[in-house]
């Protein structure tokens, strides 16, 4: 994509000129010139962007601008990353190849006039065609500036599918006592899933099987992956079980299964092989349990049951279609008169097809008020019209996406490097955009805050859905159709903006076929052992994805495989891939910006600080520690460092001598927002000093003598997230209780989220936690506090809106209303002691959710007596607020 490269470059070669300009001195002044004729395109792009699909001339001229900037790219890059090397030898080596530097300097030199004289050829002789372009395009329909609104949260719309969902629960809830299977039958964006979820929800499928259960499956499906889906339901996969084979794993599930009545919801299979091979898992004990099943392959739902005609999902009627379009256009289900003629026109083209409307609604909410939009929207939809109804979804696609500002652009193709209906992690998402250069800083805005209204700019298109938000209401994972990414996939491949290996064939791999070596990012879905071993050469590769759910150690004579053969790459997740030693050669990627390392090994060097540009770090060992012997403080980049083990020993400290007022030296990382999991001895008045603006701190060890000296994390200005978790291994738990808690004003200000953990705290200190002016969100994970009684005190947890408690011997909480003011959800987990949720929480006027995971009878009763109270409260109410829910688990806990 020629605006995203443009971008890219742009912002690579200004930071190299203010920050890393002694790398580039022998070409400084060349790569100058090339920045200010690079930046002559940017403008232009922007404008150019919006109209380039409906111009072939334009298309072609946008391609040839990409490939320039991709060969000015990788001129520049390899130079930087040769110049690095060099400085990093010894004084005997770079005299030796002191002269062939020279020479290649020179090449460079020239290499990079050659490109920069093109690039304003072409700047020159296409500006007046492009302006041309876009003056008789006009204004029109992508003109229009899109006017920010706040993220829209809603739940999946359920509009036409209300009768549907009664037929279907009626087959799920009546006849044989057998194990049934269920289909929904329906073309791709007619609503299966949306339908399968409104009942995975709805109280009658909830009081009538014991367990219910959703997995994907999709078109390119492990089965081993399904079936640990499945057990993660229960309880979370342990390492044997990902060890164990498919046929060991589906008599797991049997186990499980069979002990009580149970609904499997399995979303979108695609062949009767699928089918056959997953079927293995589910008894039939005869007694009423069900197996739903949504797929566009009415082949597939008839070889699945074959006395039972599967549930074919009708098209939405006219008023229906428009009852859905005025909900995603414009969140109502009132319309403007003005609109109402062009809208219902909008709504009937469809065709019926509910993802149709829901793109159309994403372009028709950027400007909902504008009348000459949504004309111009009108026209544009007749002309996407075929008779072919797949076809026309696809074109209301492109059209969307033709549509949207070009800064969103790579970030929605991106949604096609990852597997099919896979939960993609936010945090995962925003930090792989920040490493790609797809997210531009702004002033009073953080690089992670601006890619969280990216991605909810997308969901309030309509082309991004939200699969899970968290307790504070953010989104946590999403997900796009599978239309939508069928089409980021064929639309990348035409923009080669990533290359997807799903099955790789050693046999028909040449390293020096033309194809291969253009490749800019690599998404490999299955087939990494043999791939690596083909030993690959990807020599403009940035991007190297890895989403294979097999892990493998990867043998010591394959240890350079990656870092060797992609000399390139700033993104490299490997997290199947296990390094039996660290790869010493990895630090020779100095572009690398975000590191996904799985290991075995416990040190990480003192030379991992040479990869001065990463960004997101994330160790995963096997090792119970971690020794941080990196300089961490030369990463000045550094925004994200975590390990799933705690760091061994105190973090290294720089000497004040080598203070310095460059970027180099300085004492002060002020990009520093995620820490985790230190050691307490880590945690020094040193190393918090030169982390002020840390955001998320997970603290793992013996926390006794931390929490007597609280004050140093105190100081932490703008720490949002804590974790603090007391791990005395090997001694038994009962010695780790602490009997010391800091007092309020040794917390953070900032503190939003505190998560506690194995502390066994005395209940009376939960009086301080009640006064921390911010803390909206609590977490008591097992053991953080120990005692049979809780009397909440007056006057605390002002602003507290999540508490969750996990495994305690408490059997007596008193609690009122005016205890918890503001609380929206209550979640118990492991409760078993617990003698009653507070009745006086029903007072609470914000409570919407209670959750309760294994407590007990007692407690769910009193958890039942609330939402009674709650149902009257609400029921004597005017304006009704959003509807409380209660949840149960297991089921008979209620009855």
């Amino acid at each position: 994509m020629a605006e995203a490269s443009v971008e890219f470059l742009l912002q690579n070669l200004k930071d190299l000129l203010l920050y890393n300009a002694h790398l580039i001195l022998d070409v400084k002044e060349q790569v100058n010139s090339l920045y200010k004729n690079i930046d002559l395109f940017k403008a232009l792009l922007k404008d150019a962007a919006k109209i380039r699909n409906k111009n072939d001339f334009l298309k072609t001229t946008m391609n040839q601008i990409r490939d320039v900037v991709y060969e000015a790219e990788d001129i520049i890059d390899r130079f930087v990353s040769e110049s690095a090397a060099r400085k990093a030898q010894g004084s005997i080596e770079k005299t030796i190849k002191k002269l062939g530097h020279t020479k290649a300097r020179r090449n460079v030199g020239r290499d990079i006039e050659t490109i920069s004289a093109e690039v304003k050829k072409i700047h020159d002789d296409k500006k007046e065609f492009i302006l041309k372009a876009l003056q008789q395009e006009g204004e029109g329909f992508a003109g229009i500036p899109k006017k920010r609104e706040a993220p829209i949260v809603e739940e999946d719309n359920v509009v036409g599918f209300q009768d549907e969902a009664k037929k279907v629960i009626k087959l799920l809830t009546e006849g044989s006592e057998e194990l049934e299977v269920i289909s929904i039958v329906g073309m791709p964006g007619l609503g299966k899933t949306t339908l399968a979820k409104m009942m995975f929800r709805d109280s009658t499928i909830k009081y009538e099987f014991y367990n219910r259960v959703w997995v994907f499956v999709s078109q390119e499906y492990s089965r081993k992956d399904v079936f640990l889906n499945i057990l993660r339901h229960f309880d979370p996969p342990s390492d044997d079980m990902y060890k164990m084979d498919d046929e060991e794993l589906a008599g797991k599930i049997r186990h499980v299964l069979e002990k009580e009545k149970y609904i499997i919801f399995m979303d979108d299979v695609w062949s009767n092989e699928a089918w056959d091979g997953l079927k293995i898992a589910f008894p039939d004990k005869k007694n009423g349990s069900r197996i739903l099943l949504t797929t566009r392959m009415k082949t597939v739902a008839r070889h699945a049951k074959r006395n039972l005609e599967p549930h074919d999902l009708r098209f939405l009627d006219d008023k229906e279609s428009w009852e859905l379009l005025k909900w995603k256009a414009l969140h109502s289900k009132e319309c403007p008169e003005e609109l109402e003629g062009d809208g219902k026109h909008i709504a009937k083209e469809c065709k019926g097809l509910p993802l149709a409307i829901v793109v159309i609604g994403g372009i028709l909410r950027d400007n909902n008020n504008e009348i000459h939009w949504w004309k111009n929207v009108a026209r544009s939809v007749d002309a996407y019209i075929v008779s072919d109804q797949e076809k026309t979804m696809a074109n209301f696609i492109e059209m969307s996406f033709n549509h949207l500002p070009y800064h969103l652009k790579a970030c929605f193709l991106y949604f096609g490097m990852f597997p099919e209906d896979f939960q993609i992690p936010v945090w995962k998402l925003v930090r792989l955009w920040i490493a790609e250069g797809f997210i531009q800083e702004i002033e009073g805005i953080s690089l992670e805050g601006r890619a969280e209204e990216y991605l909810e700019d997308l969901v309030n298109r309509n082309l991004v859905m939200v699969g899970e938000r968290r307790l504070n209401g953010k989104i946590k994972t999403c997900h796009v159709h599978d239309m939508l990414h069928v089409f980021c996939r064929m639309q990348a491949a035409e923009e080669n903006f990533f290359h997807e290996i799903k099955q790789f064939d050693p046999s028909k791999y040449s390293p020096s076929d033309h194809e291969w070596q253009k490749h800019r990012r690599l998404c490999i879905h299955s087939c990494v052992y043999s791939y690596l071993s083909s030993k690959p050469i990807g020599p403009n590769v940035r991007s190297f994805l890895c989403f294979s759910s097999d892990d493998f150690d990867l043998p010591p004579a394959d240890i350079s495989s990656i870092s060797g053969n992609f000399e390139l790459l700033r993104v490299l997740d490997g997290k199947a891939i296990y390094f039996p030693r660290f790869p010493n050669d990895l630090t020779e990627l100095i572009h690398l910006r975000y590191l996904v390392l799985s290991c075995h090994f416990k040190i990480l060097p003192e030379t991992f600080s040479r990869l001065w540009n990463l960004q997101t770090v994330i160790v995963q060992t096997s090792s119970r520690t971690l020794e941080i012997k990196a300089d961490i403080w030369k990463m000045m980049r550094l925004r994200h460092l975590k390990t799933n083990s705690n760091t061994s020993s105190s973090l290294p400290v720089p000497l004040l001598a080598n203070k310095s007022t460059n970027a180099e030296g300085s004492l002060i990382n002020g990009n520093v927002r995620t820490l985790s999991t230190l050691s307490p001895q880590s945690c020094t008045q040193d190393i918090f000093a030169r982390i002020p603006n840390l955001k998320k701190l997970g603290i793992r060890g013996p926390l006794a003598n931390l929490l007597n000296s609280f004050d140093i994390v105190g100081k932490l200005d703008y720490l949002e997230n804590l974790k603090l978790l007391n791990d005395v291994h090997p001694k038994p738990p009962s010695e780790g209780k602490i009997a010391r808690f800091p007092q309020k004003y040794q917390f953070p200000p900032k503190l939003n989220k505190l998560t506690l953990e194995n502390t066994r705290l005395d209940w009376k200190h939960m009086s301080t936690l009640g006064m921390l002016d911010s803390l909206e969100i609590l977490k008591l994970r097992d053991y953080a506090f120990d005692g049979e009684r809780w009397q909440a005190e007056d006057g605390g947890f002002r602003v507290l809106k999540v508490l969750q408690m996990g495994r305690t011997n408490l059997v007596t909480w008193v609690a009122s209303a005016r205890h918890f003011p503001r609380l929206k959800s209550l979640y118990l987990r492991h409760c078993s002691k617990l003698g009653e949720v507070p009745v006086g929480l029903a007072d609470v006027s914000s409570l919407q959710i209670i959750d309760l995971h294994r407590t007990n009878k007692s407690a769910a009763a009193s958890a039942m007596e609330i939402q009674k109270l709650k149902k009257a409260m609400q029921g004597q109410q005017t304006n009704k607020g959003r509807e409380f829910k209660l949840s149960i688990f297991p089921p008979d806990e209620g009855q």
